[in-house]
């Protein structure tokens, strides 16, 4: 059948070339062509069921819909930028297929309903797939925590020496974490999950439609009560990619410490050869790359969140060609955090091997039981304070005489303070420091066994 050139029988001359090329969004929406093809089959057996349309062409569209849908999988349905965009593209290859009968899809839907349609089915499935990848970041995170519940690691403020910690304790932190983001997606599903179909562009329809029929058709939990707030709202996009961008900064958090541990500086791990590169002049480097590129990522994440922002804040009701700009950044983002996750996920699972005696010694080079020392104290009735004042000067005295706190004799403890006695040596040995704090939610080995107990609870729930 004969292309239009022009927009419609509206317009007398055709988009200048470049114009067109600038208004096309073909390029990058063909990402939602699944989600197109099934949101315009619900579209078309709803019009059947209201009886806009006769049941013989419902069929008619469903099998070129689905015949769309084969084409596409078989690479054969590849649509140019004289398509516009993919809703056009469907309904144009549509018409080719079934005739006259293609033309009668659109009736009562704009393609302002039909593209938060789209998006909204496609976040919805990407929501439920990297939630799917932060429940596998999370299990590796879990065995290495069983792993390593006695292998001890400095904890630090500051990026200084602060209180010795298991291993375990530290990697329940991110545990905790993601949980969070899984759940934080949770939420941002439900407001994901709401059906804008039948909204029109932003008055709603003169035609008989069923709006509940099409939502339940496409598994949505409800349908926005208002049109003009149906086609313009973007909220679900601007809070997932907030909810993204958290899962970023806790990859890149992580990202950062795997980077410092695997220096010489640290030492704490050593990077396999599965999950590192060298340097091309260097060949002694071996160097940190997926932490390095997730933390590079993240900047580009919270890039797509801030444009989001910006582009939503000075739009009127309702539906703006400005909207076009939502799903380059939205893919994206989506695309980003999935491959993020993984790559950590791997770097975690295969990339990494903590040095455990490495870690166990780097312990007992510090001033880090200072604390325990004051503690000790203070069990005996010195006022806490006090005691903190004191510690602080036997620290001053051991680091100028080039000393740590277990190589203090009895008696230099007994003239800070007569309460010392032997066993200030086993009260401020690591694993005692460590297993002490017993607390809930601290680091003390029993603490972090029930603690893994429940994230496993949690996880398997």
């Amino acid at each position: 059948m004969t292309k239009k050139t022009t927009w419609s029988d509206r317009f007398e001359s055709a988009l200048h070339p470049a114009i067109a090329i600038f208004n096309a969004s073909i390029g990058f929406d063909i990402e939602l062509i699944e989600y197109d093809l099934t949101g315009s089959i619900a579209h078309a057996q709803m019009l059947g069921k209201t009886g806009i349309i006769a049941t013989e062409e419902v069929d008619k569209l469903v099998a070129g819909l689905e015949q769309i849908r084969t084409e596409y999988h078989r690479g054969e349905f590849t649509p140019g930028v004289e398509a516009e965009d993919i809703h056009f593209a469907v309904e144009r290859r549509l018409t080719d297929i079934v005739g006259d009968v293609g033309k009668k899809l659109h009736t009562a839907r704009s393609r302002n309903d039909q593209v938060g349609t789209d998006v909204r089915l496609y976040l919805r499935e990407e929501i439920t797939n990297i939630r799917g990848k932060l429940r596998e970041f999370q299990l590796v995170l879990l065995e290495l925590a069983e792993n390593n519940v006695e292998t001890l690691i400095p904890g630090y403020t500051h990026l200084q020496r602060a209180q010795p910690l298991s291993l375990a304790h530290h990697l329940l932190a991110y545990v905790q974490m993601t949980q969070r983001d899984w759940e934080r997606l949770g939420d941002v599903y439900k407001r994901t999950n709401i059906s804008p179909l039948g909204c029109g562009a932003l008055a709603g329809t003169t035609f008989p439609i069923d709006r509940q029929y099409s939502a339940q058709l496409l598994n949505f939990e409800a349908v926005y009560d208002n049109s003009l707030d149906g086609v313009s709202d973007r909220d679900f996009a601007i809070e997932f990619l907030c909810a993204a961008s958290l899962i970023m900064v806790h990859l890149s958090r992580l990202s950062e410490e795997m980077i410092l541990w695997s220096s010489e500086e640290f030492s704490f791990i050593k990077l396999k050869d599965s999950c590192a590169t060298g340097s091309s002049i260097m060949p002694q480097k071996k160097n940190p790359d997926v932490p390095e590129l997730v933390r590079g990522k993240t900047g580009r994440v919270f890039g797509h969140l801030q444009a989001l922002l910006v582009m939503m804040k000075g739009l009127p009701l309702a539906y703006n060609k400005d909207l076009q700009e939502d799903k380059e950044g939205l893919f994206d983002g989506v695309k980003t955090v999935k491959a993020c996750l993984e790559a950590m996920t791997i770097l975690l699972a295969e990339g990494i091997e903590f040095k455990t005696s490495r870690l166990n010694s780097a312990v007992e080079e510090d001033f880090s039981n200072a604390t325990d020392v004051a503690d000790y104290l203070a069990a005996k009735g010195v006022p806490f304070r006090e005691a903190y004042n004191l510690v602080g000067k036997v620290v001053k005295k051991s680091l100028t005489a080039g000393k740590l706190l277990k190589d203090l004799s009895l008696a230099e403890w007994q003239q800070l303070h007569p309460a010392f006695e032997e066993d200030i040596y086993q009260e401020i040995a690591p694993q005692t420091v460590v297993s002490a704090r017993n607390s809930y939610g601290g680091t003390g080995f029993e603490q972090v066994r029930s603690a893994i107990a429940r994230a496993k609870s949690q996880l398997s729930s």
